[in-house]
């Protein structure tokens, strides 16, 4: 803890030397794409958290989950590799695995599929150049859900031929290697990419392996018309070793679940996800006349998914598709500028289920063959009006879903179905440019998040009905800015989001999950971002950052019953009190580059009563490397690093409200890596 607030502290004790504006770079103001605004980041009136190439070189280049766990807000959990659970402000309460109540994108079309899942571990870190994420709800052009939207941008194809690649080594197996052709001409860019990775964990039954393609390409058809085309294919599996109990953990944090005389253990089970994913999307932008664009996209995407586990062996083999438009018209009003938006999603999905008996990793007898149609849409419209130093912005969307189930094992055939009335969700947001570098902004979004199909149809696989859709309202307020000559940023804001019938998963004595409306919840935060990045010795140093990130939650339940037991007033389940992060990024002069990041998270509370919390934990992770062009024409990065070098024991990644007490995953201990990059041009030299 005492070397969190060293670097904590480091932004206001550090002494500044030489100003020199033309030897160091200063802090570069992004243009983001979050509710369709294409504005810089200090125009945008909501909290946007960001994730740069930059920030992903802080770590190996294994996995986005350290980096996105700097920013305030956002943490991301890795219950074993490849087994990624994403939470925006507390709301991972609702997933026991995977990622769920958050909207993804990729390259501005939906990931996320009809029933409201996303398998976020379909991407390799190295296929993702730049993460938005919108924190709290954007069902006002995003559609249904409370829980935030993130927004990922594959590498932009540069205009020249050119082959990058890498590869890395490093603890418990892990190796990654990469390589990526890029080819762009005046019309023309395309980018064809291959990713491996495998590692055989850190505890017992946590053996992964992934490959992973994909080409994109834009294609310029005339000054009015662009045409990108996107595909990806992956091939993922990872073995579940299963939670442990806090004996379990305490005596032996690597081994897996232990078998009883009912179930067996997870190695007996060979427990583990194989998932076979192809995505492809199509979008079609066109400039109709200088006031008015549109943006249309179609996508389709097949997943193969087999998942022995404890209980049993599942099945599912599901098919997405959907169209995405969205058509802004830009005019003056006045003294205002003004841009409308209007568009919609419709989304489509089929999914056979089957459950087998689990024989040691392969299946046994039929259970039970199941099959769920999903529709989902949503219609949206945004208005920006912008006045000198003003920006107002009002939006709106009706959305709806529905579900319809075929249990074709039952006899008689036994169809069942339920849908989720339109619920409008609006939001409201203004913003005051108070200088050229400072702004402050106000903003009010409800959200509406009905059941996932997970939800509805979970693990224990009986059909719920009866579960109510969440409806919640935020309020923020926050600023942005520059100082020092836009040596320091910072970003901070402080909100207030009211849940009604928030989600809750529960555990039957078997281990399969189900799922109850827990009535409403306050959820209260406090977020700060800042960056510093002096002019220091630039004779020294071509780079010098610091940076800190600082999360205060309170979020309780309101009037939660369960039984005869009331736990209004105990705090949510699965969500830390507070979460710092820091770090330093240094360049120097003859090529050497040294990034340290720290990274301390409070205890917090697992299971709804409050009686069982995983304790405190401090992360301290470095990486030094070296960049050098000493081959004409091929800049080549050497590096080396390691993560929880205070050998921490701690779990990543907990089981909430788990039977039994099965509460942890053991995460990493003190590890390892080393690694290479390269970056060969093709293009002919003039």
């Amino acid at each position: 803890m005492k070397c969190l607030w060293v670097i904590l502290l480091l932004p206001f004790t550090f002494p500044v030397f030489g100003q020199k504006q033309d030897t160091v770079r200063v802090l570069p103001e992004v243009v983001i794409r979050s509710y369709e605004s294409d504005r810089p980041l200090l125009e945008v009136p909501a909290s946007v958290g960001l994730v740069l190439n930059t920030d992903l070189t802080r770590f190996s280049n294994t996995s986005i989950v350290s980096a996105v766990n700097t920013l305030p807000g956002i943490r991301m959990e890795e219950r074993s590799p490849g087994s990624y659970r994403f939470s925006i402000r507390g709301s991972s309460l609702r997933s026991p695995f995977g990622v769920r109540n958050v909207k993804v994108y990729w390259n501005e079309l939906p990931v996320t599929d009809a029933g409201g899942n996303t398998y976020l571990n379909q991407f390799d870190a190295n296929a993702i150049d730049q993460i938005e994420i919108i924190k709290g709800p954007g069902s006002s052009v995003y559609g249904s859900g409370t829980g935030g939207v993130i927004l990922l941008k594959s590498p932009e194809p540069v205009m020249q031929k050119k082959l990058t690649g890498g590869w890395l080594e490093g603890s418990y197996g892990q190796r990654n290697y990469q390589i990526a052709l890029q080819a762009g001409e005046e019309n023309s860019t395309h980018y064809l990419s291959y990713q491996h990775q495998q590692s055989d964990g850190y505890r017992e039954q946590t053996r992964m392996v992934s490959d992973q393609f994909i080409s994109t390409h834009r294609l310029s058809v005339s000054d009015k018309e662009e045409l990108e085309a996107a595909i990806f294919y992956t091939d993922l599996y990872y073995q579940t070793p299963g939670g442990l109990t806090q004996a379990e953990y305490d005596a032996d944090p690597r081994q897996a679940r232990t078998g009883s005389a009912f179930q067996p253990s997870a190695i007996v089970a060979n427990a583990g996800v194989s998932l076979k994913s192809f995505y492809t999307g199509i979008s079609n932008q066109y400039q109709f006349t200088p006031q008015v664009h549109n943006r249309t996209g179609v996508y389709g995407n097949f997943v193969q998914f087999e998942n022995p586990s404890i209980r049993n062996y599942e099945r599912r083999s599901e098919q997405n598709h959907g169209v995405r438009s969205v058509t802004d018209f830009t005019f003056n009003l006045g003294d205002w500028q003004a841009k409308l938006i209007g568009g919609g999603e419709l989304m489509s999905g089929f999914s056979p289920i089957k459950n087998y008996q689990n024989l040691q990793g392969f299946p046994g007898a039929l259970l039970g063959d199941d099959e769920v149609k999903t529709l989902q849409y949503n219609v949206f419209g945004q208005g920006e009006f912008t006045k000198k130093d003003w920006i107002l912005t009002g939006g709106l969307s009706v959305n709806w879903v529905g579900y319809k189930l075929l249990a074709l094992s039952n006899d008689p055939v036994q169809q069942q179905q339920v849908s989720y009335d339109p619920i409008v969700a609006p939001r409201l947001a203004v913003l005051k440019k108070i200088n050229k570098a400072l702004s402050a902004y106000g903003n009010i979004s409800w959200g509406f998040a009905p059941p996932t199909l997970a939800e509805v149809i979970p693990s224990n696989g009986i059909f719920n009905n009866s579960l109510e859709a969440e409806k919640g309202v935020q309020f923020e307020i926050g600023t942005r800015g520059y100082f020092l000559n836009r040596k320091f940023f910072v970003d901070a804001a402080v909100y207030h989001f009211a849940l009604d019938q928030t989600i809750v998963v529960r555990r039957a004595d078997d281990g399969a999950d189900y799922f109850v409306n827990a009535g409403a919840t306050d959820q209260n935060g406090i977020e700060v971002l800042l960056h510093w990045q002096p002019s220091i010795h630039p004779s020294v140093f071509t780079h010098f950052k610091i940076w800190t990130g600082v999360t205060l939650n309170d979020y309780k339940f309101v009037d939660y019953v369960k039984g005869s037991d009331f736990y209004g007033g105990n705090a949510l389940t699965g969500v830390p009190g507070e979460i710092l992060t820091g770090g330093l990024d240094m360049e120097f002069q003859k090529g050497f580059y040294w990034h340290l990041t720290v990274n301390y998270t409070s205890s917090m509370p697992l299971d709804d009563a409050n009686s069982v919390f995983a304790n405190s934990y401090t992360l301290l992770g470095s990486r030094l490397g070296y960049k050098s062009s000493f081959i004409a024409g091929m800049p080549i990065n050497f590096f080396v690093g390691g993560d929880n070098l205070l050998d921490e024991v701690y779990s990543l990644g907990n089981d909430l409200n788990a039977f039994g007490g099965r509460y942890f995953n053991a995460a990493a201990g003190r590890n390892y890596y080393a690694g290479i990059q390269f970056d060969l041009s093709l293009s002919r030299s003039k």
